[in-house]
């Protein structure tokens, strides 16, 4: 969800997220093994984030030396309780993807053989989870025993059930992780508005999850939360718009020395993550391709036929579709180490086949205006005037309306004032 967009990146920011992102990646390393920072995951960065914010930045860190994701350059990382929390969420979550891949025979896991291999690793990074966790004082115990709660809580979910019910055990489990953080910086007082904002981060990234995978997993008839409620899309969207404004409340509350990382994860990179999931966003429209759709801006899954050849094809210089594990292991290694993964504006995956972005890339968008989440028009349109997005957003929202499907709050999103400022009658 957290996946960094160097558009929406001050130049300023960028060094300070490299250092958190590379501070996990170490920690996981140093805790667990090198094979562990695979598990290596941008959500996580958010608590090393959270507890850095609550002292003096730079206070706990050191310089590591070179790496070839970086470049072979230096690079300033946080070190200490921070990182560690975050590695021990990264494990858990690894751990908890897993099991659910074998509980559902998808993936790798439905392999013959690679079930055992996978039930065996999942229970290797919930033993170092466990014994990190320990170290800092974090009760993995209630994050594990509420991660096992979810498979329970789906076998018993019907047309109906809330989808708030189904999200619930993702939601406690970040909100005791998000609590933590407050603890290990010493500051108890923040406990509270952290939990609140981490049990509704948990739960808007159960709900894009389920978002993004809702067609794949319609098409192979796996389970999804959306399909098994009678979630509609309009309805989740609504609900992702309020943990949003949730979570930024809950944030407001805390007591922070140096808010600007957390401004930057939890609010800027979280709504367009959203934006991105639900509807037209630079993310999207940037990169759109011919006969794509809102969020599937490579094109359709399944052209017509006498259409296959047409449009946007992939890239031929990557690994292909059904390498097998060891096949796709060799192309992830090579990936690495030509930095394709960081900096590629787009690569192959070598065990997929789906075609990825570099999560260092840089982008075609670079522009601040608080509306181009919500621009019907796309990125280009926008990030050339922000008038033609928005008028401003002090002189009336007529460009914006026409493809606002989000209401006012969400058509006048940054607008300062809301809808009486921007004169917006979406809907």
């Amino acid at each position: 969800m957290l996946a960094p967009c160097p558009a929406r990146t001050p130049e300023a920011l960028r060094p300070r997220w490299m250092g958190h992102f590379c501070g996990l990646c170490l920690e996981l390393r140093d805790d667990a093994g090198h094979a562990a920072r695979l598990t290596t995951n941008f959500d996580a960065l958010a608590l090393s984030v959270l507890v850095e914010a609550q002292g003096e930045a730079g206070a706990d860190s050191r310089t590591a030396g070179p790496c070839a994701l970086r470049g072979m350059r230096r690079q300033r990382i946080p070190t200490g309780d921070g990182p560690r929390l975050a590695a021990t969420a990264s494990l858990l979550l690894a751990s908890a993807k897993l099991s659910d891949h074998i509980v559902d025979g998808d993936g790798l896991v439905a392999r013959p053989g690679v079930a055992g291999l996978a039930a065996r690793t999942a229970d290797r990074y919930r033993a170092k989870a466990t014994a990190i966790g320990g170290s800092i004082g974090l009760p993995v115990d209630r994050i594990v025993a509420a991660i096992e709660r979810q498979q329970t809580i789906e076998n018993q979910v019907v047309r109906g059930t809330p989808l708030e019910a189904v999200t619930a055990p993702t939601a406690e489990a970040t909100g005791e992780l998000f609590a933590h953080a407050a603890v290990l910086a010493g500051q108890p007082g923040n406990a509270d508005p952290f939990r609140a904002a981490g049990e509704a981060f948990g739960a808007l990234a159960h709900l894009l999850d389920a978002a993004e995978d809702y067609e794949a997993d319609a098409q192979r008839g796996a389970w999804n939360p959306l399909h098994a409620t009678g979630t509609s899309r309009d309805q989740a969207r609504r609900a992702a718009r309020r943990l949003l404004t949730d979570m930024k409340t809950a944030l407001e509350a805390a007591s922070l020395v140096d808010a600007t990382m957390v401004r930057l994860l939890l609010d800027r990179y979280a709504g367009h993550a959203v934006a991105k999931t639900f509807g037209s966003v630079c993310a999207s429209t940037s990169h759109q391709r011919p006969g794509a759709e809102p969020g599937r801006p490579y094109g359709p899954q399944n052209p017509p036929p006498g259409q296959e050849h047409s449009g946007y094809q992939p890239p031929k210089n990557g690994w292909t579709p059904g390498r097998g594990f060891w096949g796709g292991l060799c192309g992830f290694m090579v990936l690495c180490c030509t930095c394709q993964i960081c900096c590629a504006r787009h690569y192959v995956d070598s065990w997929s086949g789906q075609i990825r972005e570099g999560c260092l890339r840089d982008g075609d968008c670079n522009c601040d205006c608080p509306c181009d989440d919500y621009c019907s028009q796309g990125c280009d349109q926008c990030c050339k005037d922000c008038d033609a997005c928005c008028k401003g957003c002090g002189g009336g929202c007529d460009a914006c309306r026409k493809g606002c499907d989000g209401g006012c709050d969400a058509c006048c999103t940054g607008c300062g004032s809301g809808c009486e400022t921007c004169n917006c009658n979406c809907g």
